[in-house]
């Protein structure tokens, strides 16, 4: 049963319970409804005696856990990738877009701002990841790390789980796949340019606006645009292959931008390149038109019309092969742009795939040695 607080009720200096008016600063949500499988949800009313005015800052909160696997797997025909690793649960960078916000829901937890305060840390990732690449059974293919949070937030800084993973898949030669808007992932290079050289890693930069205002609104937390190409530089030097994400297009907010991303990008040393359309499903939906309605009110009506005459009249239409590019004539524009631009500036020209061939599994402690 899910339990309701009051403003007045703190713990240390931490709000506990849900976010009151005035809270999000700096957060891409601007509530935090109870999550679809809970019985009660939460409501907050000002009485008129500006109990609100003075309200504690909303804190992110780490739950460490240990899963029993880290290895997931998917069958979707329209993505890919088979394997994913998710480091964490939840996503600092509080994108009020974010697909993966509904999963929260499953934790008894809001897809609002609980999914970007309220995160979790899997600790014993790396660990996990050994034992299963260790099985005799285990067959490699390219593990996507990040599909459902991004492994570079903020609290990687802090816990290193990404790096830890990295480690492991490094040891083992098996090729790996990144998403990520952090420039965070520059840390990590020591490790990412050895796997390159061996054709094991390509790491994609989501790169959704130019525009610093609008970045910072629609991605509080991420990195800045300019860190972002500043990554793709420093990582195409390097020898990585790289992509750039213009993820998600928006219709009337940032699908003016796509040729002036790609060709920033293609300028930074990215040689392939990719786009989904904006995915609303299930809480997604009010989270976002309620960040449009703040954000941009004078448009929201036009955004959201667009948005539904690519989802043939609703807010999101999840037919395989449909959710990730929409259909009808605005989503067949914004392909063929993408297209056209990808072909103007050299990108995509090559299709390389991730040598699986080269994955052993080092000696283990205990293990016996062959005679020859």
């Amino acid at each position: 049963m899910a339990t309701i607080f009051d403003h007045r009720h703190r713990e240390s200096d931490d709000f506990v319970g849900t976010a009151l008016p005035g809270q999000t600063r700096g957060r891409g949500a601007r509530s935090n409804e109870s999550g679809r499988f809970e019985r009660l949800s939460r409501l907050f009313a000002d009485d008129g005696w500006q109990a609100f005015e003075e309200l504690p800052k909303l804190r992110t909160s780490v739950i460490e856990e240990k899963p029993k696997s880290i290895i997931t797997r998917n069958d979707s025909p329209d993505i890919s990738f088979d394997q994913s690793i998710n480091p964490y649960q939840g996503c600092e960078h509080g994108c009020a877009y974010c697909y993966a916000r509904p999963t929260h829901a499953y934790w008894g937890l809001s897809p609002g701002l609980d999914f970007e305060t309220k995160l979790f840390a899997k600790t014993n990732a790396a660990e996990l990841l050994r034992r299963e690449l260790s099985d005799p059974r285990y067959v490699p293919k390219m593990i996507a790390l990040g599909a459902n949070t991004d492994p570079y937030q903020p609290v990687e800084r802090q816990y290193r789980i990404t790096r830890q993973i990295l480690e492991v898949l490094a040891e083992f030669n098996h090729p790996v796949g990144i998403v990520t808007k952090s420039a965070l992932v520059l840390r990590d290079l020591d490790i990412l340019q050895p796997m390159a050289a061996r054709n094991l890693v390509r790491v994609a930069i989501s790169v959704t606006s130019l525009d610093a205002k609008l970045s910072r609104s629609m991605e509080p937390r991420a990195s800045t645009p300019r860190k972002r190409l500043e990554a793709l530089e420093v990582l195409s030097a390097a020898g990585v292959s790289t992509t750039v994400m213009v993820a998600p297009v928006i219709p009337s907010v940032n699908d003016h931008e796509i040729e002036a991303i790609l060709a920033a990008a293609a300028a930074a040393g990215a040689v392939h390149a990719g786009y989904v359309l904006l995915r609303l499903p299930r809480e997604i939906s009010s989270i976002f038109q309620e960040w449009l309605e703040s954000e941009m009110p004078d448009k929201a009506g036009r955004v959201m019309s667009l948005i539904r005459g690519m989802r043939n009249g609703k807010d999101y239409d999840s037919t395989w092969g449909l959710r990730q590019k929409g259909s009808g004539p605005y989503a067949w524009t914004i392909g063929r742009r993408f297209e056209i631009a990808c072909t103007k500036l050299g990108l995509n020209q090559e299709r390389q795939k991730m040598d699986t061939s080269q994955f052993s599994r080092p000696p283990q402690a205990g293990d016996q040695l062959t005679l020859f």
